[in-house]
Order: C-alpha cells, then sequence, then structure tokens
C-alpha cells in the first residue's frame, strides 16, 4: 500500500532527476543571459577545456567533457567552422586529429569569462556561503559516483 510518504517521494517535483532537469534548464538560460549566444554551454566547455589540454586528440577531448564521440565530433566541427579551433592530423595515427584553440578561441574565451563568473554567481546565489560549498561538494560526489552510469561517462587522459 502506498502512503502518503511513499506519494510524495513520487511526486516529480520530489524527484532528483527532475529536478537536475530543472536546474539544467535554468543554468542555460543563465548562461545564454550572461555569455551571450557566440557559443553554446557545450561549445564553451569543449573550448574551455582544449585551452587547458592543447594537442588533445578529439576522442580524449569529448570523454573530457563527458560527451559521446559523435557529438564531440560535431562540436569541434562546428568550432573549427567559427575560426575557434584547429584540427591537425597526428603524424603517428592519421585517424587521429590534434586539436588547439586559434587565438581567436583564445580571445573569445577570455572575453566570457567575466560572464561565467556571474553565471556561477546567480546560479548559486539562493544558497548561503556554505550552502554553495556544500552543494557543489555534493553534487560534484553525486556525479563522480554516477559517472558509469552515464551514456557518455567523463573520461580523463591516461586513464
Amino acid at each position: 500500500m502506498t502512503t502518503d510518504h511513499d506519494r510524495h517521494l513520487l511526486d516529480p517535483h520530489g524527484q532528483p532527476g527532475h529536478l537536475l532537469r530543472r536546474a539544467q534548464q535554468i543554468s542555460v538560460s543563465l548562461f545564454y543571459d550572461e555569455l551571450g549566444d557566440a557559443l553554446t554551454p557545450v561549445q564553451y566547455a569543449i573550448l574551455g577545456l582544449l585551452a587547458l589540454h592543447p594537442g588533445i586528440d578529439q576522442v580524449s577531448l569529448a570523454g573530457l567533457a563527458a560527451v559521446d564521440t559523435s557529438t564531440g565530433a560535431t562540436v569541434c566541427a562546428r568550432l573549427e567552422e567559427k575560426g575557434l579551433l584547429e584540427r591537425k592530423i597526428l603524424p603517428h595515427n592519421r585517424r587521429q586529429r590534434a586539436l588547439t584553440i586559434t587565438p581567436e578561441g583564445a580571445r573569445l574565451l577570455a572575453s566570457l569569462e567575466a560572464g561565467a563568473l556571474r553565471l556561477r554567481e546567480r546560479l548559486l546565489a539562493p544558497l548561503t556561503p556554505a550552502e554553495q560549498h556544500s552543494f557543489m561538494n555534493l553534487l560534484s560526489k553525486l556525479v563522480r559516483e554516477n559517472n558509469e552510469q552515464s551514456r557518455a561517462p567523463l573520461s580523463m587522459p591516461g586513464t
């Protein structure tokens, strides 16, 4: 028999997945408010990771961004079309391409830094500083501990 407590737990507004989806909707909305539409959130993540890992291959970059390889390839192609990254064939493996951010890509990333900081502030603003710290720790743990359940698990280079 279903209790009132069980019914409450089954309410979509009390489901972690539903709340995470809503949080993602809010995050994306704030992303465009603060950073404009020069890049999508996934393009921003890919470009930012590329800046930290110059010369990485496309498959490894997709794993680092936790997107599937076909999405990673599409995102990289769009960023290349925009002149924000370059792909060069690796001499030891003609099927892999080394990726580097272009000077234009680096300038764009730099121009978005203040907006990215405002985005973080706005998204976490309803929480006290202590709650923000706890929330980020718990959210990171939730993602880390469930990584293998993802359709595109995070994969660090060399692991």
